[in-house]
């Protein structure tokens, strides 16, 4: 009776303190289970085009590149728009210059990457609003990518495409499902800095929420199956007394 008494009351006192974040637990888990993780990421609100590139097209050579920009690094043929790019880093600077004569296209102007954004949206909503962002991102992006226009779309979950002012690639896209999804994780992992599910805080909530499943188990082997062992204890002290008092009527 004792460890009964010591568990209801350390329950009942855990679960006032813990109830509230099992709950979050519940709602925040169901959120990232339903949802499938590649509609979170964005992955359908962009078409993958296969474009090909026409070599006729090709009038500024690689080796022209190189002695332009001795040096380069991750050099890579591509296309922007109906034209091939080449796209590489120097200095620490990223760079996009025509295939066809050599000019540099890098940054890119607000009109093409409003461009640019329609050529690889899917869906059919309107642009909304565009937004060149230097410093200072959202914490929906990294700053890596920056500096990147912001393309929001009018349309369900209100899209929004990043387009690299440097590249004219997508380097990423959000929608309303994904901020939700953001600010889920955050309260499941209990890291309302980082998001990182590495902390003190969910450590301690964790082994406090199995101090209170372990004390929730007591209770019910006391509440259920020590009860009815109880019940069935009782049935046979009263089929006993009604022996002895059927003997004693006989005799």
């Amino acid at each position: 009776m004792k460890m009964l008494k010591m568990s209801r009351k350390l329950h009942k006192w855990l679960m006032l303190f813990i109830g509230i974040q099992f709950v979050i637990w519940s709602v925040s888990g169901a959120y990232m289970v339903i949802f499938d993780i590649d509609y979170i990421h964005g992955d359908s609100l962009v078409q993958q085009h296969q474009d090909v590139i026409n070599d006729k097209q090709i009038n500024f050579s690689l080796k022209q590149v190189l002695d332009r920009y001795p040096g380069s690094e991750k050099l890579s043929l591509g296309s922007f728009g109906k034209q091939p790019v080449y796209r590489f880093s120097h200095d620490g600077q990223q760079y996009m210059i025509s295939g066809v004569n050599g000019d540099l296209l890098s940054p890119i102007t607000q009109a093409q990457a409003k461009t640019a954004a329609r050529y690889y949206y899917s869906g059919s909503g309107d642009i909304a609003e565009v937004e060149l962002i230097s410093d200072n991102p959202p914490s929906e992006l990294s700053k890596r990518h920056l500096p990147v226009y912001r393309v929001n779309f009018d349309d369900f979950a209100s899209p929004s495409l990043y387009i690299s002012q440097l590249s004219g690639k997508v380097v990423s896209k959000r929608h309303e499902f994904w901020r939700g999804f953001d600010v889920m994780f955050i309260l499941h992992v209990m890291d309302y800095q980082d998001g990182d599910p590495d902390n003190k805080l969910l450590l301690v909530s964790s082994l406090l929420g199995l101090l209170a499943a372990l004390t929730g188990l007591v209770l019910v082997y006391f509440k259920v199956f020590r009860k009815k062992a109880l019940g069935r204890g009782g049935d046979s002290q009263k089929l006993m007394a009604t022996q002895v008092h059927l003997s004693k009527e006989s005799v």
